[in-house]
């Protein structure tokens, strides 16, 4: 499985700043060490240019982060302080989902060690997050005709509210948020189909909504390729999560969804989104999971034995893996098929649905006082 990473992902912020910024580079080394990824897996993005970002960015906002503009109080709503290093990590995990998007088109599976930035609007940033790569990389693609239609599964805890917002009028993009109803951001966007959690949620209820609302989601949606957004504040014991996802329910997840949309042979990119464990480690450990169940699902997959999680992987099992991928997605300047077809409803419904489970009709009310927006 390749991987979009950068050095760059990892920047300076101040002494006690919430988000962990560490675990870019802790998670590469860690799926290094443990074998799930080789060195030739990982794919090293070139900074995107402004003219792609301005596809889904207004030039007012993209003006004030190349020229220091942003004022104390847009850097608070951000929730981090401008520095050039956070311009320039912001276009470098930006270019990691185009670049991994677009290996997903060759080989059905891929990933970005960084991204998920669901946010950031077209016109501020907001909760940790500058630029909407998964919005930027779905506008350049069909910009280049490579896709036409595309699906974003964000998963975590928090509402995409960005995303929802720059796809809103926009009925060949498929944005499909579950996430805790009472939770940040107290203002919802309207997604194509937002589904609303109760605090405290455990693995059965969790696994249970999705099950009932992803094959609808990938029947409608007909896309030419789907956005995973795989955060992990979904866990027991996050800081801002709210839910009560075990380990195990986190990779049931994983599994679900890499599974569902594989074996309908639509390519998937996986980007991390949030996590805020109780320790650096803990919010590593819980990223690794999607990219063992992708890479466990590219063997089974390719007839090849799951190997047990201590299992060091070579390269040459590494480009085994990828070579049975279906190749009907294979070139990034493919020609859409004009006749396909898709059973689609015209124009977006816009709609609000809820799983079955205790506490979904409560009020939605502000995140905990004092505690910055976050992704």
């Amino acid at each position: 499985m390749k991987c979009s990473y950068h050095p760059g992902y990892q920047v300076v912020l101040p002494d006690g700043h919430p988000f962990p910024i560490a675990k870019f580079p802790l998670l590469k080394e860690r799926l290094l060490a443990d074998g799930v990824l080789c060195l030739e897996d990982l794919l090293e993005p070139d900074l995107l240019d402004v003219e792609t970002l301005a596809l889904v960015h207004t030039r007012e906002y993209l003006a004030k982060l190349e020229s220091a503009g942003l004022s104390a109080s847009e850097q608070r709503r951000l929730g981090m302080p401008w520095s050039e290093a956070l311009w320039l990590r912001s276009r470098l995990a930006s270019a990691g989902t185009l670049l991994a998007a677009r290996q997903a088109l060759v080989t059905g599976l891929s990933g970005n060690l960084a991204g998920g930035t669901h946010h950031a609007f077209a016109d501020h940033g907001e909760g940790f997050c500058v630029l909407n790569d998964v919005a930027i990389a779905i506008t350049k693609l069909r910009q280049e005709g490579v896709i036409r239609r595309a699906a974003v599964i964000d998963l975590d805890v928090h509402q995409g509210n960005g995303t929802a917002a720059i796809f809103e009028q926009d009925a060949t993009v498929f944005t499909f948020s579950m996430h805790g109803e009472r939770n940040y951001p107290s203002e919802k966007m309207r997604s194509t189909l937002d589904v609303g959690l109760p605090n405290g949620l455990d693995d059965a209820g969790y696994l249970a909504a999705l099950r009932r609302h992803l094959p609808t989601v990938l029947d409608r949606a007909c896309a030419d390729i789907v956005f995973y957004l795989a955060g992990v504040d979904v866990a027991s014991g996050d800081r801002y999560g709210k839910l009560a996802l075990t380990e195990q329910g986190i990779r049931l997840r994983d599994r679900e969804v890499i599974q569902s949309v594989r074996d309908r042979g639509i390519p998937l990119v996986i980007v991390l989104a949030g996590g805020y464990a109780e320790s650096r480690s803990r919010t590593v450990e819980l990223h690794t999971h999607v990219f063992r169940e992708a890479v466990a699902y590219e063997r089974r997959a390719s007839g090849r034995a799951q190997p047990h999680s201590s299992e060091e992987r070579s390269p040459q099992d590494a480009d085994e893996a990828a070579a049975w991928m279906p190749r009907q997605h294979a070139a990034t300047d493919r020609v859409i098929d004009e006749s396909h077809q898709c059973d689609q409803p015209e124009g977006r419904e816009i709609r609000e649905q809820r799983p079955d489970v205790q506490g979904c009709g409560e009020e939605q009310h502000e995140d905990r006082q004092g505690e910055p927006a976050i992704e």
